[in-house]
This record gives structure tokens, C-alpha cells and sequence, in this order.
């Protein structure tokens, strides 16, 4: 593996990360890889999954894909099953949603949205494993800043204030933090940073640039690690600056 920052990571110790195909999931499975964690990574996409796992294993670490929706309930159950055979998992990282560009009924939305994580927190902490922490990804969008979509804004709110009640009332199974990207060098916006929309927005991030998945993933990374013990039911906005220009 390539040299990885220190985080303090017991070397095996296993991570879920869901949405792991790509984008910031794949971001987060290859460092937290890197830093010596055994990584389930789970998508839809289970090819996509099997391909971010085939990655890792080239490079010299340890992972497994697993093929999961995980707004459906049997789903994330199998899911758990499988990545419990490779021990216990400690840490979680519910990245995995639909795109605001996806036109959804405002109910489900949230049911997918929000409902989902809370599946996998509960799931997770079924039993809860001692040192547990989990990372939800928020967005600016709903807490800073407001988007055409209504379920996106409001989802995006409502995954930043379970993790707040995580940490305030379940700080005795897991410690709890939120990350919340701003614009971010995806698939989902590929594109968007030369379209001149995009030039418009890019000008009022103070960095004038998209952030990529990896400097997600390190934030991400961070707050799971027990260097960051003490931190807990923070929502962390990782976007160049951008909510404080508005």
C-alpha cells in the first residue's frame, strides 16, 4: 500500500462504507484501506463495488464487496452478515443516497434518504462493538445553503440532526459526526465545473475550485480515527470555504 497518514487505526479493524463505487466512498474505501483497515464496500453498483475492492486488493489491502440497497431492510441485514464474516465491524460511514438532480417524491426521499442511515446505524450498533464511531455525510445544502430540491435540502437537515441525536443520547454505543461536502469533484457533477453555471458558483468559493472525494475522505477518515476521541456530534463542512461566503 502507499504511504498512508497515521490515524491510529487498530491495523484490521473493519469499516463499512456504503456507496463505495465511487465518488467519495470509493475515495474513503481506498484511504481507509490504506490506513490499515479491512473495508466492506457496499453499492448498488455491484460491479462497480467488486472493481473499488479489486483496486484495494491490488494495492495490498483488505476488502470485500457487497452488493446492497440499503433502504431496504433485508438488504442491509445480508449486508451486515457478509461483512461480519470478516470479524467485527467498529466503524461505519453512511455515504450511500440519491442524487438531488433525481426527481423523487418528497416522502420517500426521506425514507431513502435519512431512513436508510438510521437502518444502518441500527443495524451496526446490533449488537454495538466496543470504540464504535460512525460518519454520516450531510451536505452544506439544507443546513447553510438551499437547493432547488425540496426532499435534498430538507434529507440533507435531518441526516445532520440524527447525528446530533446519536451524540447527545447514544454516545454510551457510538460516537457520531456528520461531514458535509460542498461542491465536490464527482460523477455526479461531472461537467459542472466548466459549465458556466458552475464558473458562477466556483467564483464564490473562496479556493475557486471543487473540492475532490479524497479531501472528503480524509476529513471522514479523521473524525472515525481515535485521534479524534473527543469529537463527537460535530457537523463538519469540508467545501473550501464556501458556506462562509454566503
Amino acid at each position: 500500500m502507499n504511504a498512508s497518514p497515521q490515524f491510529g487505526f487498530t491495523p484490521g479493524d473493519i469499516l463499512v462504507v456504503t456507496g463505495a463505487a465511487s465518488g467519495i466512498g470509493r475515495a474513503t474505501a481506498h484511504q481507509a484501506a490504506g490506513a490499515g483497515l479491512t473495508v466492506a464496500a457496499w453499492d448498488l453498483d455491484g460491479d462497480g463495488a467488486a472493481t473499488t475492492v479489486a483496486e484495494i486488493t491490488e494495492a495490498g489491502g483488505t476488502a470485500l464487496a457487497v452488493t446492497a440497497d440499503v433502504s431496504v431492510a433485508e438488504q442491509v441485514d445480508e449486508g451486515f452478515a457478509r461483512s461480519r464474516e470478516l470479524g467485527t465491524v467498529r466503524y461505519l460511514v453512511n455515504n450511500a443516497g440519491p442524487s438531488s438532480a433525481v426527481e423523487l417524491d418528497f416522502d420517500e426521499a426521506l425514507r431513502i434518504s435519512v431512513g436508510s442511515m438510521r437502518r444502518m446505524v441500527e443495524t451496526f450498533l446490533s449488537p454495538a462493538p466496543t470504540g464504535a464511531a460512525v460518519v454520516n455525510i450531510a451536505s452544506v445544502a439544507g443546513n447553510v445553503i438551499g437547493t432547488a430540491s425540496d426532499w435534498y435540502c430538507a434529507s440533507k437537515s435531518a441526516v445532520a440532526g440524527y447525528t446530533r441525536h446519536l451524540a447527545a443520547y447514544r454516545s454510551h454505543e457510538v460516537r457520531a459526526n456528520s461531514v458535509a461536502p460542498g461542491m465536490t469533484d464527482t460523477p455526479r457533477l461531472a461537467g459542472f465545473a466548466s459549465s458556466e453555471v458552475g464558473q458562477r458558483a466556483l467564483e464564490r468559493v473562496p479556493l475557486h475550485r471543487m473540492g475532490t472525494p479524497e479531501e472528503i475522505g480524509w476529513a471522514v477518515l479523521f473524525l472515525l480515527s481515535p485521534l479524534a476521541s473527543y469529537v463527537n456530534g460535530v457537523f463538519l463542512p469540508v467545501d473550501g470555504g464556501w458556506t462562509v461566503t454566503q
